[in-house]
């Protein structure tokens, strides 16, 4: 069982997310804004956070680009999720430092062998 944050703004996928993860055992809490999202992920340590791109406030690439400035935070595995899955999408998600990405609208499954690849002991 993991820890897992899910930072996403649509509630649809946030639902889908929820059942997904409480279905498979895993704590778990979701901030509906970026505002906060590196305080909480500071504060709590989730060993997984499922990062929205597109956020209201502050965008995932920004979030992602101060967790990874943090090297106490290192540690913490970074999926992120967005509508524009195109190849400099998900190119700039990694060379900022995210773990991995994801097109949305994705599979369960496909979303379940990213986690599973994530959060597999190194």
């Amino acid at each position: 069982m993991a820890d897992i944050l899910v930072v996403e703004d649509e509630d649809n996928i946030a639902v889908a997310l929820d059942f997904l993860l409480t279905r498979d055992g895993h704590k778990h809490a979701r901030l509906a804004t970026g505002n906060g999202a590196v305080d909480y992920i500071r504060r709590q340590r989730p060993d997984l956070v499922l990062l929205d791109v597109m956020l209201p406030d502050v965008s995932g690439y920004q979030i992602v680009q101060e967790v990874r400035a943090d090297p106490d935070l290192a540690a913490i595995k970074v999926l992120m999720m967005t509508a524009r899955g195109s190849v400099v999408e998900r190119r700039k998600g990694l060379a900022l430092g995210a773990d991995g990405f994801i097109a949305k609208p994705f599979e369960l499954a496909e979303l379940r062998t990213e986690m599973a690849r994530l959060l597999a002991p190194c």
